[in-house]
């Protein structure tokens, strides 16, 4: 090529560039443990159980692109290390979060972002101060060290932080710190459970806590906790409310749909109402970009996958996904009614429990249960229960007893959904995006690329 046409090409690409519109407000979408196949089912069951017309909001989106996961140390990564790559474009080992491998502390795009004049929020549907969003602003060698980890929230100087609890221990131990006396000094202002927000959500500097459960975050979409749910919805719409009240002219919030990943490593199939619920969410940001398309950046993505869920199951020729209709109750609360029962000292009928599955998971009433199934039920609820010669199920979050594990492996094979592992997996996951700057993202990525791609979008140096 011609040398003066090579400096021309050159001068009308740094023009263009130079004209690139700026998203002022971005948003930014992790759901956790959120791999391509669940999201494959959810899109399923949206078309032709709830006759949706329409993709997922999040697969309307004009870029749909792939991401690698891997750690600095692993081929499968966990969430620390998933989530400080997100948040600060740098690998680091399983387990390590807002630092390198060698325990440097990393930086991350949303204090790049806030110390451009940003309004910054994070929110999660679990612990405030684990994992995913504690590497947006915490530094600590092992994600277990919550005392190190929340004290981040002080030198990040962010405007809101909003998740199910904030763990003050230190080291796993168990010690009470002064974390939220600290907090509290650097100018931000508690609040738990909604109630008690309503009268604090005019502050500047806010870190908003839900009620106490019992289950270590928020809840699962398909149990139906009621108005002290902090559903996906509920927290990009508080995170709205707040930046556009304290920082109206320009934004950045990350918003995590942690509890995907804590019901996927159960293999309960409730994930599908759980990714539903993230998108729910994803369309209130796509609401606001509507009506500031030129100023808008929404990205989607999620850190790993997670159940190795896949459409399609040995053994079952049929895939009956409205059966995902009839599931009332997710492994975890099936657990604590088995828990309830045992409490009591009195023998736990079958008749009793079979009552149960059908009221609850449609088994044995909407679901026809076939001789072989029925028979295999009935011989894990007699080891579990009269002759207790069995062991738990544990996983990541759950522990469940046998008898659960052989209910839902019957209702998932039922429902033509088949699970690879209680673990993550190394697979793609999935990035969407739409806005300004949103084509940047096109192609398959490295998860480092994502949070140094926004800052580039942002025209600024990462």
């Amino acid at each position: 090529m011609n040398s003066k046409i090579l400096s021309l090409v050159i001068c009308l690409m740094s023009v263009t560039e130079s004209w690139a519109a700026t998203p002022k407000y971005i948003f930014y979408f992790i759901g956790d443990g959120m791999g391509l196949g669940p999201i494959m089912v959810t899109e399923a069951y949206n078309r032709t159980v709830l006759n949706n017309t329409e993709h997922l909001q999040m697969l309307q989106f004009p870029v749909t692109a792939l991401a690698t996961s891997y750690s600095a140390n692993r081929h499968i990564t966990d969430s620390a290390a998933a989530g400080t790559a997100l948040s600060t474009g740098s690998k680091t080992n399983n387990s390590m979060l807002g630092v390198t491998p060698d325990s440097l502390p990393t930086f991350s795009v949303a204090k790049l972002l806030k110390e451009n004049g940003y309004g910054v929020a994070i929110a999660t549907t679990v612990t405030l101060n684990d994992a995913t969003p504690a590497a947006f602003y915490g530094h600590a060698p092992s994600r277990k060290h919550y005392y190190e980890t929340g004290k981040g929230i002080i030198d990040s100087g962010y405007d809101f932080f909003a998740g199910y609890n904030l763990l003050s221990r230190n080291n796993n131990k168990g010690e009470e710190t002064d974390l939220y006396d600290r907090i509290k000094k650097a100018g931000y202002t508690f609040a738990t459970g909604k109630e008690e927000f309503e009268t604090v959500k005019n502050h500047d500097k806010i870190v908003y806590l839900n009620k106490p459960n019992g289950q270590g975050h928020c809840g699962y979409t398909v149990d139906s906790l009621g108005n002290e749910n902090f559903n996906v919805p509920y927290l990009t719409q508080t995170c709205l409310n707040h930046l556009q009240r304290v920082s109206p002219n320009k934004f950045f919030m990350m918003i995590e749909g942690g509890n995907i990943d804590w019901i996927a490593h159960a293999n309960d199939p409730g994930v599908v109402k759980s990714i539903l619920d993230f998108d729910a969410g994803v369309k209130i940001a796509y609401e606001f970009y509507k009506q500031h398309p030129d100023e808008t950046l929404i990205i989607v993505t999620a850190d790993h996958n997670t159940g190795g869920l896949t459409f399609g199951v040995k053994g079952n020729k049929r895939v009956t996904l409205k059966n995902l209709d009839y599931q009332k109750v997710s492994i975890s609360r099936f657990q604590e009614y088995c828990k309830n029962l045992q409490k009591t000292g009195e023998s736990i009928l079958w008749e009793d429990m079979k009552t149960y599955i059908k009221d609850n998971l449609g088994l044995y009433g909407a679901i026809e249960v076939d001789e072989k199934d029925d028979k295999m039920i009935k011989e894990s609820f007699d080891k579990t229960f009269n002759q207790k010669n069995v062991e738990d199920v544990k996983t990541l979050y759950t522990t469940y007893n046998n008898f659960i594990a052989d209910v839902f492996s019957v209702f998932n094979r039922y429902t033509g959904i088949g699970w690879t592992t209680t673990g993550h997996t190394g697979d793609f996951t999935p990035v969407f995006a739409i806005g300004a700057g949103a084509e940047i993202f096109n192609g398959v990525n490295n998860n480092i690329d994502i949070p140094k791609k926004i800052a580039a979008a942002a025209h600024l140096n990462f």
